[in-house]
């Protein structure tokens, strides 16, 4: 649903393909923002006392619901995003997916039974937090959102979803064909700024907040829960590292590189963010994967997406030029290329230090810094000694080494040996910067439902 008050301002998204005009969306003021949470708290009650087999049901109709809009959202996707069209597409599909595992695993989330007195019984109830708000990111709008709002609301939450700036139509119309097969107000969608963002996680109505993107913004919200008391569930960004041993081939070891520095521009929350190589393989690492780099700039059309818009592209060449200043040395790339939209191409950078902004901080494009290591050990100590906390990789045939890595990276997800490896419903916890709090998986049920202890025994005999 939307509310119908006055809005302060507008949103016009350009196609970073070309600069087109995508469109323009209205920013929710304060009135439509208060709208939204009286509508879902008065839908939230209701919500929360149907049969959770009946919440399932729903939630399974609406994922059918978005596969029947499947193409319509991916083509939306693209045109706001930049998103390579196969990957929009296979985002939507993922999304499906996430509906309908938390529609089978939302009606047997349950308690536990507790060991009590011998005439007594002790159990926990899982009950819904009441009104959650959902602040998701334009680098996977779909099955981000569909992860949050769908543990939201299969455990009985009503919902206030307030897409990125960056893909508000895509948003907006995912809210739509979601809100059609649900009860009214159990999902309401707001689109606006980081004002209006920033104005649903300070009223005291919010009784959760689940977001996913920049760690500036996860701070805030999290200072902002201090006050209101909101549970505070987020993804923030991260710096992941790439440790590659000597005993790898290094052409297999590119290709792990370049999957992932350059999938969708490298615009992924756990894209490979800096490279520790072996010296012993260093040099035809390096060759092959500028080699996988030119391989995508030349078929940019079916390989490279364009970053978002040239907002973050200014951002990601500063990373760059600031490294070849410093004394990277660019083997691929490093250059903005004429013509309109926002593309970038993929980077390769080699000679690159720890003091490098490149390789502190989420550059979030499609380039991949290097720095050759002496050993393993070395390597592994400097993928560890980072503020961030999300995720790593390692690539390596000795189990002693995959073993020490598990054992030694502070991170929520270790990969051994694939970038973007993983099973369905993995959970993981991000820490330090990167966050708090179980984002997807079964976990996330947990995190969207809070625990009521009971405990029952008989009264005394009477006389």
């Amino acid at each position: 649903m939307t509310t119908g008050a006055p809005t302060t301002s507008e949103i016009t998204v350009l196609n970073p393909h070309d600069g087109t005009l995508v469109g323009s969306l209205p920013c929710a003021g304060e009135d439509e923002i208060r709208g939204a949470l009286t509508a879902a708290r008065s839908a939230a009650s209701d919500w929360a006392r149907t049969d959770p087999e009946e919440r399932g049901r729903m939630l399974r109709a609406a994922a059918e619901a978005l596969v029947q809009h499947a193409t319509e959202l991916a083509e939306l996707n693209t045109r706001e995003t930049g998103k390579l069209a196969q990957e929009a597409l296979g985002g939507v599909m993922a999304g499906v997916g996430t509906l309908r595992q938390y529609a089978e695993l939302g009606p047997v989330h349950r308690g536990h039974s507790l060991r009590g007195g011998v005439l007594a019984a002790d159990w926990t109830v899982a009950e819904p937090r009441g009104v959650v708000v959902a602040l998701t990111p334009w680098n996977d709008p779909v099955a981000v959102a569909a992860g949050l709002l769908g543990a939201a609301i299969v455990t009985g939450n009503a919902v206030v979803h307030k897409p990125s700036e960056r893909c508000p139509h895509t948003g907006a119309r995912l809210g739509e064909i979601l809100a059609e097969v649900l009860p009214e107000g159990v999902l309401v969608t707001v689109t606006g700024g980081p004002e209006a963002g920033r104005l649903l996680t300070q009223l005291p109505e919010v009784d959760a907040v689940a977001h996913v993107g920049s760690s500036a913004t996860g701070r805030a919200i999290a200072l902002a829960a201090a006050q209101t008391g909101a549970h505070v569930i987020r993804e923030n960004g991260g710096n992941d590292a790439l440790v590659i041993d000597d005993d790898v081939d290094p052409a297999w070891a590119a290709e792990q590189a370049a999957i992932g520095a350059f999938t969708n521009a490298g615009q992924i929350c756990t894209s490979v963010e800096r490279v520790y190589v072996h010296r012993q393989i260093a040099e035809p690492f390096l060759e092959a994967l500028a080699a996988e780099a030119r391989a995508r700039n030349r078929d940019r059309d079916t390989m490279l997406a364009p970053l978002v818009d040239r907002r973050l592209r200014e951002t990601v060449q500063g990373h760059v030029a600031a490294a070849v200043a410093d004394g990277a040395t660019v083997l691929e790339g490093g250059v903005v290329p004429d013509g309109p939209g926002s593309f970038y191409p993929a980077t390769v950078l080699r000679d690159c230090t720890e003091r490098m902004q490149v390789m502190r901080e989420e550059t979030f494009g499609p380039v991949a810094p290097v720095a050759v290591v002496e050993s393993f050990a070395e390597g592994l100590r400097l993928a560890a000694a980072d503020r961030y906390g999300l995720a790593a990789t390692v690539l390596t045939g000795r189990i002693a080494h995959a073993q020490r890595a598990v054992a030694e990276l502070a991170v929520g997800t270790v990969k051994i040996n694939n970038v973007f490896g993983g099973a369905p419903g993995g959970s993981a916890q991000p820490r330090r910067d990167s966050g708090a709090g179980f984002g997807y998986g079964p976990e996330l049920l947990d995190e969207m439902t809070q625990v009521k202890v009971v405990h029952v025994e008989m009264p005394p005999a009477r006389g």
